[in-house]
């Protein structure tokens, strides 16, 4: 499953720099797909088969807290053992996201999608 970031988030900023798909954002951010990613043009969104440009930019999805991109996060599968963000955040804020949950095989499509592997 994807991660999340709860309203325990101290925005330290910690997390950032350890997301290799560039999903996390800081408050207030807009952000795109293709951020950080190969994405460019249409892509069809491995969650729910939507079409969107990759390069369009979204509003932020929290304006409190640092936030991540469901679509984009692969829990660091196929680049490290753990997912990076809940293994630098200092108060435990990064956290399994209930909703969004997916295989290995599927978080692995994921990035391989994301980074045109």
């Amino acid at each position: 499953m994807a991660i999340k970031i709860t309203d325990d988030c101290i925005s330290c900023d910690a997390c950032i720099s350890e997301c290799p798909n560039n999903a996390i954002y800081e408050p207030d951010q807009e952000w795109s797909y293709s951020e950080g990613t190969k994405l460019d043009g249409t892509v069809t969104l491995k969650s729910n088969g939507e079409e969107v440009d990759a390069g369009e930019e979204f509003e932020a999805k929290s304006d409190e807290f640092y936030f991540i991109i469901t679509d984009k996060c692969t829990e660091c599968q196929g680049f490290h053992d753990e997912p990076q963000c809940a293994a630098v955040c200092p108060t435990d804020a990064c956290v399994p996201d209930e909703d969004f949950e997916e295989t290995e095989d599927q978080l692995l499509a994921k990035k391989a999608w994301l980074h045109g592997e």
